[in-house]
């Protein structure tokens, strides 16, 4: 079952839509502003990535909450930027390409990674949240789900190689002429 909408705090709205539009491509289709608990007030930003579900983002205007908080998933809990993230779906290796230069044009360095069963690109978004596209390239086996339930209960496993992994440098902008 797909999930109809995840949604997330937003320090700068602003930044955040400019990312989830330009960058990630997503269409912005809804905001809700309503009251909040504490007497403020909030947006909430609906996005169609494009796909069954939706990703939104809450811009807080609300005293009582407490100052100092966060919205990186990971490094704001004291973990590796890469444990909490968000994958989207990518149709093909064509299409992930095209998502990679994308985001190059748009000045990201881009971390690409072949996992063996699928590949990936990785950004960075304005909250700290690191992004996916992500691209099966062939159906997971009956062994790989058996050697799945196996070492979901391996207290020790072996561990595995390290995937490939490809550094895409962002696109230096085109030196103005006078």
């Amino acid at each position: 079952m797909a999930f109809q909408h995840v949604a997330f705090a937003a320090k700068d709205l602003a930044a955040t839509h400019a990312f989830y539009s330009e960058v990630m491509g997503f269409r912005l289709v809804k905001v809700v502003v309503g009251p909040t608990e504490g007497g403020g007030w909030a947006k909430h930003a609906f996005y169609d990535t494009g796909g069954e579900g939706m990703i939104a983002f809450w811009e807080l205007h609300d005293d009582s909450i407490a100052e100092g908080w966060t919205t990186e998933l990971s490094t704001g809990l004291g973990l590796p930027l890469w444990v909490n993230h968000l994958a989207f779906t990518s149709a093909s290796l064509e299409d992930l390409a095209r998502r990679r230069r994308h985001w190059q044009e748009h000045g990201i360095t881009v971390v690409e990674i072949d996992h063996g069963f699928c590949t990936s690109i990785y950004a960075t978004d304005p909250n700290g949240v690191m992004v996916e596209f992500c691209c099966q390239t062939r159906p997971f086996t009956d062994q790989e789900r058996a050697e799945a339930e196996r070492l979901l209960r391996d207290p020790a496993p072996t561990l595995e190689a390290a995937p490939a992994v490809t550094i895409h440098r962002r696109v230096q902008p085109a030196a103005a002429t006078t």
